[in-house]
């Protein structure tokens, strides 16, 4: 017979883990406990390795917490058992219906641009109206698996385009500033010190400080001469049972201005 150890409040057990989510989230171990039908002794035990918490009370915890679907695995294994969410590719055989309906979806945004992209910002799938946005850029920029953050920030992709880099790669980086506080993911953040080290030295930014609030700021892009003005809106699955599904997200480029919706629909 196997027995599991408890684990110490090390950071890695799950009552470690378990505090740090809490703590993120600002709850209360007595909040916590009341959303979740428990009491604050138990919740204390949990956190501090005194008692092992069962797989529903992890996850119960984890849905009162909004703990994205990777980090529930990442709690169910500290704890000493088996993941619950299994990670399917997105090109695997029984993704087949997903990927269809996805495509439809993006091209019934057109002429309006949209993508959709992984939790590293690999872009999955895109429709016509962000590869008119791409038209020109440098293979090397889009190879070999393209990146949403990498194409818009990068000094040979869409950043000499954009009119207001400066705010939009402002608004970016706090994108995944936000992210990397909810996840310990070795790779966002690879990505983000990446791209937060690209340079903007002499960056063209013809917008005042702050014109906009920021769950509205426009990316301003030249286009053939055009200066087209886009507000970004972004969707993710609800209640989705598997980690790559739960880590996708649709990004839609909506015209900010008439000037930009008669030039999408004319081309």
């Amino acid at each position: 017979m196997t027995t599991v150890a408890l684990a110490s409040d090390t950071g890695t057990g799950v009552g470690s883990l378990l505090r740090g989510w809490r703590d993120r989230r600002r709850v209360s171990q007595l909040e916590l406990a009341l959303r979740a039908d428990s009491s604050a002794r138990h919740i204390s035990f949990i956190e501090t390795g005194r008692s092992r918490p069962s797989q529903e009370m992890i996850l119960r915890l984890a849905d009162h917490l909004d703990i994205p679907v990777r980090e529930r695995n990442s709690l169910l294994l500290a704890a000493g058992y088996a993941p619950r969410y299994r990670e399917t590719a997105f090109d695997d055989p029984s993704m087949g219906a997903l990927r269809e309906g996805l495509e439809q979806l993006l091209h019934g945004f057109e002429p309006y641009p949209a993508l959709i992209v992984d939790g590293l910002y690999n872009v999955v799938a895109a429709n016509r109206g962000i590869a008119m946005l791409l038209d020109g850029l440098p293979r090397q920029v889009l190879e070999p698996a393209p990146n949403a953050m990498r194409i818009t920030l990068h000094p040979e992709g869409l950043a000499p385009r954009i009119r207001n880099l400066r705010q939009w790669r402002g608004h970016l980086l706090a994108r995944l500033e936000s992210q990397l506080a909810l996840a310990r993911s070795e790779a966002l953040r690879a990505l983000y010190e990446e791209v937060a080290a690209y340079p903007v030295d002499g960056a063209a930014d013809d917008e005042p400080a702050a014109p906009y609030p920021s769950f509205a700021l426009p990316m301003r892009i030249e286009h053939d001469g055009q200066v087209l003005s886009f507000v970004s809106s972004i969707s993710t699955f609800n209640t989705p049972t598997d980690v790559t599904v739960a880590e996708l997200a649709i990004e839609t480029l909506l015209p900010a201005d008439p000037t930009t919706v008669a030039y999408l629909r004319a081309r």
